[in-house]
């Protein structure tokens, strides 16, 4: 089910790819790729901009809102152990 946090970045990743890329990997390896992508070509910037934005739909779907963390290479982990429930996310609260 796509929300409109995800209709906000798919409209940022129209207009500018690196920018989509920073909010879903943070300054990361894949931000590093897609602003080489996006100089090379416009075209490839977004393909790799709308595929971040697909795993992350994925890891959502899989783990529930905020109970995934971003490992690097469009991969997502549970934050939860097993048989524990996702601890739940909060506007500026970290985790331990």
């Amino acid at each position: 089910m796509v929300k409109g946090s995800d209709v906000l970045l798919i409209f940022v990743a129209i207009l500018f790819p690196p920018a989509a890329a920073a909010f879903i990997t943070g300054c990361s390896c894949d931000l590093l790729i897609n602003i080489l992508l996006t100089v090379l070509g416009y075209i490839p910037g977004h393909i790799h901009a709308f595929w971040l934005i697909y795993k992350k739909m994925k890891a959502e779907e899989r783990y529930g809102q905020g109970g995934f963390r971003y490992t690097g290479n469009g991969t997502y982990a549970p934050l939860a152990q097993s048989g524990q429930p996702a601890p739940q996310a909060y506007y500026g609260a970290t985790t331990n």
